[in-house]
């Protein structure tokens, strides 16, 4: 079974999985690859139709076949997510022979009933042959530190300079060896980050195409003239759903181009009331039961020259976090100040659940979410998006808030932008 039979939502996974910089292999309780990644394909030399149905064991260089087959049926039962080869060096070989060595962290999980495993893969040669220096200038330092040992016997006259040869050899270990676990410390840090990050975009789809195929189910059921009001529910369901998850792949893109550089704004002019009056009625589309945005009726019109598109996502990620993180029966406030000849400045308050405090300084951050917003739907990366265009339109952000009171973001930027 290969990622396009997870549903109809291949197109999704794929650009998940290719927007990954490590190796992906899926394979399933029986070692068979079931998906990989481009990312795989070039670390291991094969085109991906090569490895689609193959056995696990054709990554694996001979020698270590059979103990690895026994690991992972363990690991198959046990169904734990962790770091392979704990205390073993774990290999790999390429389409042409080239054995290397690598990193792998397992990810169980089931679907449609099957057993499945993800592994991500780093090609850690890089990491082993600082490893070997390191330890090859542990060595040469041990000889240097016995031969200036016996030095100082000979001559106290030679002490001063032998310890300022041994201190400055020391330093270089120190050195060395500080360098070396820095980079194993962001290696750990970006693994947890890409698995934290594909476990929270299953989970975020997931449950809204859960929620679409069941309304779409339902409204088939209504087929009466009475029950039209039962279909229309459910048909603003799917809307809401479908809305949602367009913000999210939209949200993915944005990321995507920011981190490549393969952005691109356009500027024009536009009327600042068409904009807002968009941002308004995509917001309505999203508002629970009793909710209001209340927004001025009459707004000066000025023509703007931005890159409208990206305005546009800015202030409906800050008018949809405010509405999901608010209750019923809650007023969200959307405010637009025109004073300064060069500066357009926007105020989106809510009455909501706030941001803790001890959560505020990491706000900005990528995937990052408040511990109070955990059981919300949301992917952590709206407002990061936010800030990085912001800054690149020469705009700023920043809010106020209070836990279980409300949040308060304000956004400033060029009219014309320069």
């Amino acid at each position: 079974m290969a990622i396009k039979d997870f549903g109809d939502n291949s197109a999704i996974f794929n650009l998940l999985f290719e927007g990954i910089s490590e190796g992906v292999i899926v394979v399933d309780e029986h070692q068979k690859v079931v998906e990989v990644n481009s990312a795989a394909e070039l670390m291991f030399g094969y085109q991906k139709n090569e490895l689609l149905g193959q056995h696990l064991e054709l990554l694996i260089p001979k020698e270590y076949r059979n103990s690895h087959h026994k690991h992972v049926e363990r690991f198959v039962e046990n169904s734990e997510k962790r770091q392979m080869g704990h205390g073993r060096d774990l290999y790999g070989r390429r389409k042409n022979g080239d054995v290397f060595p690598v990193e792998a962290g397992l990810n169980p999980f089931v679907f449609q009933g099957e057993k499945y495993i993800m592994s991500l893969i780093s090609d850690i040669s890089v990491r082993k042959v600082q490893e070997k220096e390191i330890e090859q200038l542990n060595v040469e330092l041990e000889g240097k530190i016995e031969s200036r040992t016996l030095e100082l016997k000979q001559s106290i006259g030679k002490l001063r300079k032998l310890n300022s040869t041994l201190e400055s050899e020391v330093q270089k270990r120190k050195k060395a060896e500080t360098k070396t676990r820095e980079a194993l410390n962001k290696e750990r840090e970006l693994n947890d980050l890409k698995t934290k990050f594909l476990s929270l975009v299953s989970h975020e789809f997931k449950t809204p195409l859960s929620g679409i195929l069941t309304s779409s189910t339902l409204a088939g059921k209504y087929t009466e003239t009475e029950q039209q009001d039962k279909r229309e529910k459910h048909l603003n369901t799917i809307k809401n759903k479908v809305h949602y998850l367009t913000g999210i792949l939209n949200d993915f893109l944005s990321i995507e181009r920011l981190e490549s550089g393969k952005v691109t704004y356009k500027f024009e002019e536009f009327s600042l009331v068409n904009l807002v009056n968009e941002v308004i009625y995509n917001a309505n589309i999203t508002l629970k039961d009793g909710q209001n945005i209340i927004y001025p009726s009459q707004i000066e019109d000025t023509t703007i020259k931005q890159d409208k598109s990206v305005l546009e996502l800015i202030l409906s990620n800050l008018l949809n976090n405010a509405i999901k993180y608010s209750s019923e029966d809650s007023n969200i406030y959307f405010e637009i100040d025109q004073s300064d000849s060069k500066l357009l400045r926007f105020k989106v308050k809510d009455e909501g659940i706030g941001i803790p405090k001890k959560d505020q300084k990491h706000i900005f951050e990528r995937y990052f979410r408040a511990e109070n917003a955990l059981l919300n739907q949301g992917t952590g990366i709206g407002l990061n998006i936010a800030k990085v265009h912001l800054e690149n339109l020469n705009g700023n952000i920043c809010f106020e808030t209070e836990e279980n009171i409300g949040t308060t973001f304000f956004v400033e930027i060029p009219k014309i932008y320069e």
